[in-house]
């Protein structure tokens, strides 16, 4: 009985002319397609193809303008992509979208992947790093535990020209490491901040905290055992920054993207009492190798004299 009456309700409305039922419809289909096309989307993805993700994704954004989730699929292809002026402008419709669906600013992700792919533009000389700030400083409004967040507005304002730019990057760098402590990303730049600070014990107590969470493998180790042991060689340590120089080498393996850990390393055999001249010369020439030659030796010029001034009072060459 029930569905006569429901065909004839039916009847009777489209009889009277009811035509927001049919705009409705139709708004719930365009959502359906959107939703169907996104799931596509999910699926051309786990198959390798990115960029017939993106093509589903766009299409679907278009179905449903107001789906932020759309969005965020897009902003994450095109960060993988490293194309920032789409993610971008991704990132503003999902935060839109956001703001449309909830009344409010909800979901701080959105701000962040602005303000990251703003700094990324900034760091090739496209765009200004001031514009990365604004989006940064809402995303840990909206989420104040937002640890990547504050990192990333640390690194910004250590680069802007701006007053107290330090002091901010400072205050961000801590927060970061205050809301995930285990991320061993965030501890190697303030540890860099205080040292070119001269703040060498605020460095060493950075480093020495951040170390316990540096697991095996994690390439991050490298970083914060050849600052702590440059932070030991600076107070006179020489014996605690040998060790922390040949733990450095140990993580770093092949060492291929770090070659100056064999000239810390031999500097610091060389400078020892009395001088571990073996292990030094073997150390510095392996530096020079790797270092000294092409395009790599302008970046380590002048740690490419020392290694030579070294060999020359050891006896050897290079």
């Amino acid at each position: 009985m029930h569905k006569v009456w429901q065909a004839g309700l039916l009847a009777g409305l489209v009889a009277s002319g009811f035509s927001s039922l049919t705009l409705l419809t139709g708004c719930d289909r365009a959502k359906a397609e959107a939703v169907e096309l996104s799931n596509e989307g999910d699926m051309t993805k786990k198959g390798g193809n990115i960029e017939g993700a993106i093509a589903k994704w766009k299409e679907a954004a278009q179905l449903d303008p107001d789906n932020h989730r759309v969005q965020w699929r897009l902003v994450q292809a095109y960060r993988k992509k490293e194309d920032w002026d789409n993610a971008i402008s991704a990132a503003v419709k999902a935060q839109h979208a956001d703001e449309k669906f909830n009344s409010k600013k909800t979901f701080a992700p959105y701000w962040f992947e602005q303000g990251y792919a703003l700094s990324k533009l900034a760091a090739t000389g496209k765009g200004k790093w001031a514009d990365a700030k604004q989006p940064l400083e809402t995303a840990v409004q909206i989420d104040p535990n937002f640890a990547a967040a504050y990192f990333e507005l640390a690194q910004v304002l250590l680069r802007m020209d701006e007053e107290g730019a330090e002091k901010g990057a400072i205050e961000n760098y801590n927060k970061a490491i205050e809301k995930n402590p285990k991320d061993t990303d965030f501890y190697g730049p303030l540890a860099e901040l205080y040292f070119n600070l001269n703040f060498i014990p605020q460095a060493e107590q950075v480093l020495k905290e951040g170390l316990p969470f540096a697991k095996e493998g994690d390439k991050r180790a490298y970083d914060l055992r050849a600052r702590l042991g440059q932070v030991l060689e600076l107070k006179g340590d020489l014996s605690g920054a040998i060790r922390e120089y040949e733990a450095a080498k140990k993580a770093c393996g092949a060492c291929d993207d770090h070659k100056d850990v064999h000239f810390l390393l031999g500097a610091a055999y060389f400078a020892a009492n009395p001088p571990r001249k073996n292990e030094a010369s073997s150390e510095l020439q392996r530096f020079h190798k790797g270092a000294c030659k092409g395009a790599s030796a302008v970046r380590y010029r002048s740690e490419c004299d020392q290694a030579l001034e070294f060999s020359r009072k050891l006896g050897t060459n290079l």
